[in-house]
């Protein structure tokens, strides 16, 4: 199931020296771990639509799924564990922002030691971030990730980590369907690739019993459309917003389509992508579907016996409105707010903020968001069209820094 490692051997070895040898492969496997902790704030079931009274007509109860939606800021991670007899399945959906260690601290204080499958919607550092810190801590069985690739240090990093484990890799495309254990994965999208990293999501449906997710990553309305045009039938109880909730997904049609009960997305509080968009979050409230967000709720859960299932938060509250203006924050100044006002941190800033830097302009800007993080303003040179010379009138500027860890 390494059909495309040596490509990315190549181009990591392209990128930088590299001694890389052949791992050997390995199915998706199981292994024992304790009991995942019940978060204790409910929120009030639904009355059962007539699809699911149907649904739990004709399912036999499975062993308990537990999914975790874990709060992980600006980011995406999202966990899922159960059994089959005897053998535990672990499965994580992306796996965080690079400046965090939510998703280690998560795994461990669940006791997690093996995970059978991590999936990358796609190599942005808010969803690969993590994921060489998970594989310096816990065995991963095996890798799935678009295919794409990112010329950044972190993408480097991870992919040696990958290399130099005994983990499979694979890159699954559109019509493909696997099973682990008792459940489904059903791949989305995409069905090839067009080269942008948020437009080629690994975007899928995982179904336990008659339960249903649906994740989408950072895919866009287009892409959503793409999938529809494949797929009749894409009914799921639940939907995580495609691109933390963004107006850039999420189409109307689409969610008619997936007709969730539920939808959740993931997102910092205050972030200054303005995520969710105020647009969507009307749009979900005005069609009368559940909305739940880890910046409001925290982590949320869900158990099911593939019947019928019960949705936790950790934290009380509600989604009510989002924001009008996707390009500001409405962050409250904190101690851990850069002192230096006129310092725009080029690992977080939106592109509103980047385009103060003299030499980027709009396409700049987002080749910058598309290629972060950087460990120094020296890497701004990747970006096409920053010479040794443009470089140096950012630097005298004195407006770029860089942040995090």
């Amino acid at each position: 199931m390494r059909k495309y490692l040596f490509i990315i051997v190549t181009f990591i070895c392209l990128l930088s020296a590299c001694d890389s040898t052949e791992q050997s492969s390995q199915n998706i496997s199981s292994s024992e771990s304790d009991p995942v902790n019940e978060p204790t704030e409910a929120l009030p079931e639904n009355v059962p639509s007539e699809k699911e009274q149907n649904n739990a007509e004709q399912t036999e109860s499975l062993p308990e799924l537990t999914v975790n939606y874990i709060d992980v800021g600006q980011g995406d991670a999202t966990l899922f564990q159960f059994s089959d007899k005897e053998k535990q399945y672990t499965i994580l959906y992306d796996v965080g922002d690079w400046q965090g260690n939510e998703v280690v601290s998560f795994l461990k204080k669940e006791n997690v030691n093996f995970i059978d499958l991590v999936i990358i919607s796609h190599p942005h550092a808010d969803h690969i971030g993590q994921l060489d810190k998970v594989m310096d801590n816990v065995e991963v069985g095996e890798v799935w990730m678009s295919g794409n690739t990112a010329n950044t240090n972190l993408y480097q990093t991870v992919m040696q980590a990958i290399l130099n484990s005994n983990t499979d890799y694979d890159e699954p495309r559109a019509g493909e369907s696997y099973d682990v254990g008792l459940m489904e994965i059903e791949i989305l999208h995409p069905n090839e690739l067009s080269g942008g990293l948020n437009e080629d999501s690994l975007s899928l449906r995982l179904t336990y019993g008659n339960i249903s997710f649906v994740f989408t990553g950072d895919a866009y309305k287009e892409q959503e459309r793409q999938i529809m045009q494949r797929i009749d039938d894409l009914e799921a109880d639940f939907l995580q917003l495609g691109h933390h909730g963004s107006n850039t997904s999420s189409d109307p049609a689409f969610l008619d389509h997936v007709d969730p009960t539920y939808a959740i997305y993931s997102a910092g509080v205050g972030n200054s992508y303005g995520h969710p968009h105020n647009e969507i979050v009307q749009l979900i409230l005005n069609k009368g579907i559940n909305l739940l967000g880890t910046d409001v709720h925290g982590t949320i859960t869900v158990h099911t016996d593939g019947k019928d299932y019960e949705v936790f938060t950790e934290k009380e509250g509600k989604v009510e409105k989002g924001y009008d203006d996707p390009t500001k924050s409405e962050k409250e100044p904190s101690k851990s707010d850069p002192v230096d006002v006129d310092c725009i941190n080029i690992n977080t800033a939106n592109m509103e903020e980047l385009m103060e830097i003299t030499q980027i302009g709009e396409a700049r800007a987002k080749d910058i968001i598309n290629l972060r993080p950087f460990q120094f303003v020296d890497e701004l040179t990747k970006i096409n069209g920053i010479s040794d010379a443009r470089l140096d009138e950012i630097k005298q500027q004195g407006k770029a820094c860089v942040g995090g860890e």
